[in-house]
């Protein structure tokens, strides 16, 4: 990742860019400030990672790390709209950059076509100042999960099965539940991938875009972040269900760790 601070100068050009953003009292011009000058780390370039990057590349996000180790293939283009039939082959942080690019070129994109590991995710996390995990399997996840709590950055993780979706937030900077306090990583949870169980397109896009919501709220600082909170979708009956998640005191990841 290239380091330096990015800026948060409001130009001409950006003022009437944003200014949509700007005419919202709880935003204003200090809080597209805060965009501009984020550094925000999307961990998967798939379903879920590409209207959640295209969505924050939009809203002026000043540094963008995407990371993901896989190239597009036709089936990926029933869901991942960052992705289109020209790119099938690249890599899919390449072809995200390409489409961030066509949206807002004053986004510093950071496209690392790589598996993170444990030691990585942590160099990654610690430059970050929100992490999105939009993977699709527990492992990533709880390595991210360690990542974001040893380096107290929050986390919004999201995923998406069948008709079936969900979002939250995990923030350990107020003493919040962290990820393994909801799935311990000593429990058996079964990976399901959509090229077996199938997803409806839509879904990703709706979760996707609620992980950007979120990750903007808390670069701004505004609202109520779903920390300490899970939101279920039902996609076939678009029913929402928030249910209230409580830390484990006994969770050998996030205990000890927040003062």
């Amino acid at each position: 990742m290239t380091d330096g601070a990015v800026t948060s100068e409001l130009n001409d050009e950006r003022l009437l860019r944003y200014s949509r953003h700007i005419l919202l009292d709880e935003i204003g011009i200090e809080g597209q400030q805060k965009v501009l000058a984020a550094r925000v780390l999307v961990i998967g370039a798939g379903g879920l990672g590409s209207p959640a990057a295209l969505y924050l590349a939009a809203a002026g996000v000043g540094r963008l790390t995407l990371v993901d180790h896989d190239t597009v293939d036709l089936t990926n283009l029933q869901r991942q709209i960052a992705h289109t039939v020209a790119r099938v082959g690249q890599r899919k942080v390449e072809s995200a950059r390409t489409a961030i690019a066509a949206i807002n070129p004053d986004v510093e994109v950071v496209a690392l076509a790589e598996r993170a590991d444990a030691a990585r995710l942590a160099e990654l996390v610690a430059q970050a100042d929100v992490v999105l995990d939009c993977t699709d399997n527990f492992a990533t996840r709880h390595a991210v999960n360690r990542a974001c709590v040893a380096h107290k950055v929050p986390l919004v993780s999201g995923a998406v099965i069948r008709f079936d979706g969900q979002v939250s937030v995990f923030d350990p900077r107020a003493g919040e539940p962290c990820y393994s306090c909801l799935f311990p990583e000593d429990q058996a949870f079964e990976d399901v991938a959509c090229s077996t169980m199938g997803v409806f397109a839509p879904l990703v896009g709706i979760v996707g875009a609620t992980q950007a919501a979120e990750a903007l709220k808390l670069v701004m600082g505004i609202g109520t972040s779903l920390a300490g909170r899970l939101l279920l979708l039902d996609g076939l009956r678009m029913e929402w269900t928030s249910i209230r998640i409580g830390r484990n005191d006994a969770c050998p990841v996030c205990t000890g760790n927040n003062s």
